[in-house]
């Protein structure tokens, strides 16, 4: 194993009671960072929805973490929780908000048993509020939150992110929630309860589409591969595939009609600027269409990326693992687990100056690490 002496958080320990994708995904960061994420499982079972303990989304969720098993109904495992929330500097949570409050391990009571702790919570729907109580999945809050209805393409009716968007993003917005309470910690002394949930974080992934309802009651629709207000921008097609092309800056559009050699456009008062092109969107994508068929995604991106033209393939996942510039970029990282053997995990996507990041270890047996945990607590230690 690595020392960690020298990682971000290792002076931190995590209590790690969620499952699913969002709250794994906020307890990653500290632990790929160095704390001690302390994954707190239940005896009776492992985690469904990420097709089991061995396959290889929960090895890539769950690594860098340690596993003990509690079941917070029984009187000395409860003892024994409420130890370590004594030692810990942050506890996370995903349940249902109702089931933190049954069990007795919400905000108010444990701040009561360590008030320097930070609370981290993500829900479905909120806290509280009509709809709080409803189960929350990434699925049902794509729609919720109105991504579905701006992706896909014009006609076809809303359509699902292919990934989990929602899940994914309520993750790192929590993890950036609790790194804020942990730094105002250090002034306070007092840790914070801090919330997010699938919708709000689908909401605000949403951005310049919100913003332009908000600010101008605009209802955008779907665009399909095009983009809703650049123009050009998006995919078209070559003569063996695809590319996205960026160029809708009046500077960008005449480099990009150069390189496609339809210098024509830079007279047409269809093209003159960013608010003509967009009223002549469909006749510009058209004539786009056309130029672009005589040649292949490969000689035009290597044609309009010398001219500082925003543009790049269209990729599946094995293209893009073999592409020298995600190569070059490490965004994989080996991994040995006493189940799968060897495997390849995804990279963290942040580079810091002097600190590597590695894989120190795959993901955890079920309690795997439970004697070495409570050891240390009745030795008094911090390991």
């Amino acid at each position: 194993m690595m020392d960690t002496q020298r990682l971000p958080f290792s002076h931190l320990r995590i209590l790690d009671l969620t499952r699913a994708r969002s709250g794994p995904t906020a307890a990653r960061q500290f632990a790929d960072w160095g704390a001690d994420v302390i994954m707190i499982e239940s005896p009776d079972g492992g985690d469904e929805l990420t097709g089991g303990r061995h396959s290889p989304d929960f090895q890539n969720l769950h690594r860098n973490k340690r596993s003990i098993l509690l079941n917070l109904k029984d009187e000395g495992d409860r003892a024994v929780f409420l130890d370590l929330v004594r030692s810990a500097d942050v506890l996370l949570e995903n349940y249902r908000p109702d089931v933190k409050h049954r069990l007795g391990i919400d905000y108010e009571t444990l701040h009561a048993v360590n008030p320097r702790l930070v609370y981290g919570s993500i829900s479905g729907f909120g806290q509280d509020g009509p709809n709080a109580m409803r189960p929350g999945i990434d699925q049902i809050a794509q729609g919720y939150a109105g991504l579905m209805s701006v992706t896909g393409i014009p006609g076809q009716g809303p359509v699902r992110a292919g990934y989990a968007v929602t899940d994914s993003v309520a993750g790192l917005y929590c993890a950036l929630g609790v790194m804020t309470a942990l730094i105002d910690r250090e002034i306070s002394g007092v840790g914070r309860w801090v919330r997010t949930s699938l919708l709000e974080a689908g909401i605000a992934l949403l951005d310049f589409q919100a913003a332009r309802y908000l600010a101008e009651g605009v209802v955008p629709g779907q665009e399909g591969n095009q983009h809703p207000t650049g123009v050009p921008m998006g995919m078209f097609a070559t003569a063996d595939g695809h590319v996205n092309i960026g160029a809708a800056t009046s500077a960008t559009f005449a480099k990009f009609a150069r390189v496609v050699g339809r210098t024509e456009w830079l007279e047409d008062p269809r093209f003159a600027d960013a608010s003509a092109r967009y009223q002549s969107r469909d006749a510009l994508r058209e004539e786009i269409g056309h130029a672009l068929a005589r040649r292949t995604s490969a000689e035009w991106i290597a044609d309009l990326a010398d001219e500082g033209v925003p543009c790049g393939p269209v990729y599946g996942l094995d293209e893009v693992f073999a592409d020298q510039q995600v190569q070059h970029l490490g965004m994989t990282r080996n991994a040995t687990s006493a189940t799968r053997g060897a495997q390849i995990l995804v990279s963290q996507p942040i580079q810091i100056s002097g600190i590597p990041f590695v894989v120190r270890t795959s993901a955890p047996e079920a309690g795997s690490d439970g004697d070495a945990v409570i050891s240390a607590l009745r030795s008094g230690g911090h390991s």
